[in-house]
């Protein structure tokens, strides 16, 4: 199942997705809205949800004809039984897939579409994190995981689970951005970590985390640094699946 394409972005997404006028689709971790706004311009009915209320904010101040609210993508219920549910660069944040697309796959009339990208298992960050696990699990007794904020499966397991809830998998590839490698901050891999990786450091001390970031970048800058540029070779999983007629 597994296959590589060169596409990348919220956009392409879209494209995917497909909106028709009058179907009713959902933008589950939608952000500030950018994308449930041109999902909107194919005169599709569309809200957006998302776990933030600072985005949600933003989102209705920028886009006050759309439907935004607060809501968990674990445990979320809609009114009407929808076209399509779409989610760009979330899912990676959500530890308990089992739980989101049970509620997508409610959420869903038979037939209905589910288009979702978000990071593969072999995502550099996921790799970085996963280091980074191991060195704080280190420091306080705690298994690795218990330090890992984020979700990135294979193909295969993300296609397995959603067959498992009664999803046709029409799609599911690795994407990637058309010119490899993007660049990973103007600071450095250590600017990086701590902007996209806070959830790891719980309660401990500036020195703790200084010690921690540099041990991580010393293993990885043979990998990743390039004449002192940093690069990440970012890469994506997408997903289009349909509900199955019989659910």
């Amino acid at each position: 199942m597994r296959k590589i394409m060169l596409l990348f972005g919220g956009e392409s997404l879209v494209e995917l997705l497909a909106p028709q006028a009058g179907e009713k689709i959902l933008d589950l971790g939608c952000g500030t809205g950018e994308l449930t706004a041109r999902i909107a311009q194919s005169g599709a009915f569309v809200q957006g949800i998302d776990s933030s209320k600072q985005m949600i904010d933003t989102a209705r101040v920028n886009h006050p004809r759309i439907n935004f609210s607060v809501e968990d993508a674990r445990d979320f219920h809609v009114e009407e039984p929808l076209d399509a549910v779409f989610s760009h660069e979330v899912l990676h944040w959500i530890k308990e897939p089992d739980a989101v697309i049970n509620c997508v796959e409610q959420a869903l009339q038979p037939g209905g579409r589910f288009v979702a990208e978000f990071n593969w298992e072999g995502y550099v960050g996921a790799i970085i994190c996963a280091h980074l696990s191991v060195v704080l699990s280190a420091i306080s007794g705690q298994e690795p995981e218990a330090h890992n904020p984020w979700y990135c499966p294979s193909i295969d397991e993300y296609a397995g689970l959603l067959q498992q809830h009664g999803f046709d998998v029409r799609e599911a590839v690795l994407v990637e951005p058309p010119t490899p490698p993007v660049q990973v901050g103007m600071w450095g891999l250590e600017s990086w970590i701590q902007r996209f990786a806070g959830e790891f450091w719980g309660e401990l001390s500036e020195d703790v985390r200084s010690h921690v970031i540099n041990q991580v970048a010393e293993r990885w800058r043979p990998a990743l640094d390039r004449n002192g540029n940093w690069i990440a070779d970012y890469r994506r999983i997408r997903v289009r699946a349909i509900k199955n007629s019989s659910r």
